[in-house]
């Protein structure tokens, strides 16, 4: 795929949040995700690939688009897409912070077909890369990562979904003695806070969305860290839904190569609301101000794109 593709996939996103971001704190959770799919969909006419949805909204039957077998782009090199409109509805809802506009692309075939299901997942930076066992206690994790950090297991800061299923982990990972951020929705941003260095996240752990998970994982490979998952199914229904989408054994540990093969993908998030690296999207009398970030793994680069979008035409712009 053309380096090119970067910045146009950059522009799905944007479109996206600045679509929903109009409706933040306005208590409309619906709303404000039926406009990012909107404008998503509507951004990929312009996009010069041939793609399909992998990983979206649902099954045909369940959402009118960006449903999952859908054809995308303009036409180009055929591309596996993996899309969440907005991931953290109730944050942009409630007008907190963390909601973003996420995507990943990869050639066809390259990208894990994840039911809309549960997924245990862990993921650290490049520096720990080599040192997570999804199937180990977590204080052994923690050890290993902090020693492959050169820090002390008290300095580690793990990032966990606050809920119920979470207890144990929860207190786990307190009695090892790490610091622990509760987050109330969305994992895909703190893995990406995971891997950067100086994010002050250090690693994720937990059990969240498998769609999510193929889509984080796409932003930790380029980021070259690493990351291990396994599906979390409910009942027996989602077993045999898994099957059919190909994965027949649910117990299996899912490494970067498993959610994420090859040597090319790309990943691309704008911010909504308010984030830790990123900006929410601020509107003004002319248009909006997005900021995203761009990644790309075979050439390893990692982009912050800060942008002013104009929609009456070419005015001075104050920062």
């Amino acid at each position: 795929m053309k380096r090119e593709l970067t910045m146009e996939f950059v522009r799905v996103t944007e479109a996206a949040a600045m679509a929903s971001g109009r409706l933040m704190g306005r208590g409309d959770k619906i709303g404000a995700d039926q406009a990012a799919v909107d404008a998503m969909r509507k951004a990929f006419d312009a996009i010069s690939v041939s793609g399909t949805v992998v990983i979206g909204e649902g099954e045909m039957d369940e959402a009118p688009m960006l449903y999952i077998g859908e054809k995308v782009g303009a036409g180009g090199p055929a591309v596996d897409i993996a899309v969440d409109p907005l991931e953290g509805t109730n944050l942009v809802a409630k007008g907190l912070p963390g909601s973003i506009a996420v995507m990943a692309v990869a050639p066809k075939g390259m990208l894990l077909h994840a039911p809309d299901m549960y997924m245990e997942k862990i993921a650290v930076g490049p520096r720990a890369k080599g040192c997570i066992d999804i199937n180990a206690p977590i204080k052994d994790n923690l050890k290993k990562v902090a020693k492959a950090m050169e820090r002390r297991v008290e300095d580690l800061v793990v990032v966990i979904l606050d809920r119920e299923r979470h207890q144990k982990i929860i207190s786990d990972t307190r009695k090892a003695g790490a610091r622990i951020k509760l987050i109330s929705d969305g994992d895909v941003s703190p893995v990406i806070s995971a891997g950067i260095e100086g994010s002050g996240v250090h690693m994720l752990i937990g059990i969240g969305g498998a769609p999510e998970g193929v889509i984080a994982a796409a932003a930790m490979k380029c980021l070259g860290g690493d990351m291990q998952a396994k599906l979390w199914p409910e009942n027996d229904e989602e077993v045999k839904r898994a099957a059919k989408m190909g994965i027949t054994d649910v117990n299996k540990v899912l490494t970067m190569d498993d959610l994420v093969r090859g040597q090319e993908a790309f990943f691309t998030a704008t911010a909504i609301t308010e984030g830790e690296m990123l900006r929410g999207v601020q509107y003004f009398g002319t248009g909006a101000r997005t900021h995203s970030i761009s990644m790309r793994l075979s050439s390893g680069t990692v982009r912050f794109v800060d942008a002013i979008h104009h929609t009456r035409g070419q005015q001075h712009i104050k920062l």
